[in-house]
């Protein structure tokens, strides 16, 4: 079943001599439950395109689908509400709220819809996550890769249908680095989720179930990983 697909995404800034092809016509396609990485150079696309498929920014033309829904004939309001639902965020910066503790920083999304949690979902989150002893503790208390798994918590406790990552362990170093992958690997395969990561990290990227390439906007392979 195809989670998100994109056909023909462009993203122009500027126009004549000062025209930038941020994302030059993207074809896209990606199963549920898949875990992909997109690597590139800095400048190459890859952070535009994350955010064209996280509706973050708007297309200069083409389309974005995610379980069907074509998201930029949303309009705004109905995108913010599709966006809290069905997409997941992790940021290199973590993005955790200050003033609330890890268990209401994960479960925010539901709260801002004003959804009931599924408590026995949100346990196994964080028994996965590793972080079960770490519930009342705030933000400030934490060390970079705790802060990092909440963020993914954050970002499983909707089950959207889609996760995306951006330079997740941009901030960690090599070990926690690589702990917070295996994790972002094990909730996706233990709750098939699918994510979509971008990385300029070779080894980090190599961990996903499939490579994509961008450079200069344009995509380039679909390697599959061992």
């Amino acid at each position: 079943m195809e989670t998100l697909k994109t056909a023909g995404l462009k993203k122009y800034y500027g126009e004549n001599k000062n025209l930038v092809k941020a994302l030059d016509g993207v074809d896209l396609s990606i199963k549920q439950g898949e875990f992909i990485a997109i690597v590139g150079k800095s400048g190459s696309g890859k952070s535009t395109l994350l955010h064209m498929l996280g509706g973050l920014d708007r297309l200069t033309d083409g389309v974005v689908e995610i379980d069907g829904t074509d998201i930029f004939k949303l309009k705004d309001d109905e995108l913010t509400i599709f966006r809290r639902r069905k997409i997941g965020f992790v940021f290199q910066a973590y993005n955790l709220v200050p003033v609330l503790n890890v268990y209401e920083n994960i479960t925010l999304p539901i709260a801002l819809d004003g959804n009931k949690v599924d408590k026995a979902y949100v346990d196994e989150i964080f028994k996965t996550l590793g972080i079960e002893d770490k519930k009342f503790k705030m933000p400030n208390q934490l060390s970079g890769g705790q802060q990092q798994r909440v963020a993914i918590g954050r970002a499983l406790a909707t089950k959207p249908s889609i996760i995306l990552a951006d330079e997740p362990t941009g901030n960690l170093d090599s070990k926690t680095s690589l702990d917070v992958m295996g994790l972002i690997k094990v909730s996706s395969h233990r709750f098939n989720q699918t994510v979509v990561m971008i990385t300029h990290n070779e080894e980090i990227a190599q961990m996903a179930d499939r490579v994509i390439r961008i450079e200069d906007g344009k995509i380039f392979g679909g390697d599959i990983c061992g």
